[in-house]
């Protein structure tokens, strides 16, 4: 009799909440709420249960029954630091204020009657749906960088810009402390808002030397970083696109950048094939140079707008017809084509023929004039002269 009870106690004990010991279950949570992995079971007296996370299995909590002692270990760098609750009567773990680096697999090994282990697979999701997020936006627009998420009291958060991973700004979530760096000759100065309850980052009045990569690293018991990727739209929305502008002789024309030239910019102006280089600018040590070439071709007839690189070229003259190309090298390098006609006014032929068609008007329109008035003129003396004739002959 004893002996069929003790059979029925131990297969009570060996069905608990999992039909497979073998079965993976597995539990999706938000970063920053509380998951809890239940074992749906009762302990027993003499029970010991011990849980591990990852691989290789690094223990992390454990219940000895039989001698009423618990213990959550401070392991892998202070991971799960005061965030590891278990319950005494069934076991179960409970990890609170999630982190997406706690993410993977769980087992909880059960050691009594028999050894039973059964496995959890957590998946932690970040605050951010896609850590390559693409940005694209027109210059002089403010940009947001979302990270969609609420700082939690420990947190510490970077934000870098470019490849070299400039520190642009910073918040210390502990101590209320947060900073923009002006950095990068001052390129993002008066220009970057922080979200002090997100983290997120506004860049206001955009440039095009804005564009590149930023990354925002949240830095808590372990380092996770996410990234977007902002293009901001100069003055031309197609850098390939070639504008046409048209001008008549002696007049004055400029060709407009539409945008504001940054420290580090070097902007080059060339102009026909083979390319030629007719002016430069470089803005980082307040030089410009305007080049007498093509046997003084522009001499004395270029200017350049040192704040936007736009190029003047004044009293045109019809060999100023061609393609002109500036190249602005930054942060990233930019290209934009200007083809120019120069009309000779005296040669042109759709001019010509306008302006033929409407002398030739006038003229003829005189001229009907004249004949008309000749022909009134010669009608008045016949009639004149036939009455004269009459009248002699009455008389």
């Amino acid at each position: 009799m004893f002996d069929r009870f003790w059979f029925c106690l131990c297969l009570w004990h060996l069905v608990g909440v999992f039909a497979d010991s073998d079965a993976v279950k597995s539990v999706s949570v938000m970063e920053g709420d509380s998951v809890s992995l239940q074992t749906n079971t009762k302990l027993l007296a003499e029970d010991l249960i011990t849980w591990t996370f990852g691989r290789p299995k690094t223990p992390i909590a454990q219940i000895d029954k039989y001698t009423g002692r618990f213990s959550t270990y401070d392991v892998l760098d202070g991971r799960f630091r005061e965030r590891l609750k278990l319950d005494l009567q069934t076991g179960s773990l409970t990890i609170t204020n999630t982190r997406t680096t706690d993410s993977g697999l769980y087992q909880v090994t059960i050691k009594g009657m028999t050894d039973t282990t059964y496995r959890f697979n957590v998946a932690v999701s970040g605050a951010f749906a896609d850590s390559d997020a693409v940005k694209s936006l027109m210059q002089g627009d403010s940009v947001t960088l979302q990270t969609n998420t609420e700082l939690h009291t420990e947190y510490w958060i970077t934000w870098t810009f470019g490849h070299s991973e400039t520190r642009i700004a910073h918040i210390n979530k502990k101590y209320g402390m947060f900073s923009l760096y002006d950095v990068l000759d001052g390129k993002f100065r008066d220009r970057l808002k922080l979200d002090l309850q997100t983290g997120s980052l506004t860049i206001t009045n955009t440039r095009t030397t804005d564009s590149g990569l930023y990354e925002v690293m949240s830095l808590v018991s372990h380092n996770y970083t996410y990234s977007f990727n902002v293009t901001v739209f100069g003055a031309f929305a197609d850098s390939d696109a070639v504008k046409s502008l048209s001008v008549m002789e002696g007049n004055s024309v400029t060709l407009q950048t539409n945008t504001e030239l940054q420290t580090d910019d070097e902007i080059t102006w060339t102009f026909g094939h083979p390319e030629t280089r007719i002016a430069h600018i470089y803005k980082k040590y307040g030089m410009f140079s305007l080049y007498d070439v093509l046997d003084g071709k522009f001499r004395d007839r270029l200017k350049l707008d040192l704040q936007t690189g736009s190029l003047i070229i004044t009293n045109t003259t019809t060999t100023d017809t061609g393609l002109y190309e500036v190249t602005i090298n930054g942060t990233k390098q930019t290209s934009y084509r200007f083809n120019v006609t120069v009309f000779d006014y005296v040669h042109d032929s759709s001019d010509s023929v306008c302006d033929c068609d409407s002398a030739e008007a006038v003229i003829r329109l005189v001229l009907s004039a004249l004949v008309g008035m000749a022909a009134v003129a010669a009608f008045v003396v016949l009639v004149y002269d036939i009455r004269s004739r009459r009248a002699g002959k009455d008389s």
